[in-house]
């Protein structure tokens, strides 16, 4: 039986602690942290086990297994204590991980895991696989309504107003490093690629803001010298946070399920 914290109750979090109190062989709930205490009481209340509500660096010291699903600019206040402890850490602010590569380096030290779960993409395997020979290009291209993406600091650097957008605009082209710096809450999907393939330098993302689109959609593109890939998934947003696509806590789910589990299917 694994422990697991959950540090964030929003649109991927309480979801995930949803399902694990519910049941789910071999993992069992012990702790959360979220960042309003009151609504995270109310979220909890009917839980057959009510986890306990803690700090979000006190999270390792509850837990064996760690998953950050918090905004990314809390991203270490969660992942750095249960890297330093040696915990299994599954993050889904995989954006948030670009800049922060010395938590890996500290996880060697540690004896910590840090997991990338495939999230609201595909893909990942076939993508790691080809990365064991020579890769060419990956390119990902991602479209979402234009609510999807408000807020997004490139955006507003840049003086762009989705709201206003009546027809399929391109709204940045650049690195995976760059798109997940001026869109954080945007394109986890592409620091996953990024690191399951070529790196977040060499892959190029496009992001578009398209209101004929309900979907958010990315298509990643692969060309390397033992295959040529082109794949596509059209994600229903959730209803609490149109930027977080609803398999993204099923993913989440599916990697922990595979911590435990005695058939482990995909790479």
């Amino acid at each position: 039986m694994l422990t697991v914290g959950i540090g964030g109750l929003g649109a991927i979090g309480l979801r995930l602690a949803c399902a694990l109190d519910a049941g789910v062989e071999g993992l069992r709930l012990v702790a959360v942290s979220a960042r309003d205490r009151a609504k995270a009481e109310a979220a909890l209340a009917g839980f057959r086990a009510v986890p306990a509500l803690v700090g979000p660096g006190e999270l390792a010291e509850h837990a064996e297994v760690v998953v950050e699903a918090l905004p990314a600019a809390v991203f270490e206040e969660i992942v750095g204590p249960a890297v330093a402890r040696g915990r299994i850490v599954v993050i889904s602010s995989v954006g948030a991980l670009l800049p922060r590569m010395h938590l890996v380096e500290q996880a060697k030290a540690s004896g910590a895991r840090i997991i990338v779960p495939t999230g609201a993409l595909l893909g990942l395997d076939a993508v790691r696989a080809a990365a064991e020979g020579a890769v060419e290009s990956v390119t990902l291209v991602t479209r979402k309504p234009p609510r999807g993406l408000a807020g997004a600091p490139y955006l507003e650097e840049h003086g762009i107003d989705v709201a206003a957008i009546t027809e399929p605009t391109r709204v940045f082209a650049g690195s995976a490093r760059e798109g997940a710096k001026g869109f954080p809450a945007n394109v986890n999907v592409a620091a996953a690629l990024a690191l399951a393939g070529i790196g977040p330098d060499r892959t190029r993302l496009e992001i578009w803001a398209d209101p004929t689109v309900t979907r958010n959609t990315h298509t990643v593109t692969v060309e390397a010298d033992t295959v040529r890939l082109s794949m596509t998934i059209e994600n229903v947003p959730s209803e609490d946070n149109p930027r977080t696509g609803r398999i993204t806590p099923l993913s989440l789910l599916a990697c922990l399920r595979g911590l435990v589990s005695t058939l482990k299917v995909g790479t």
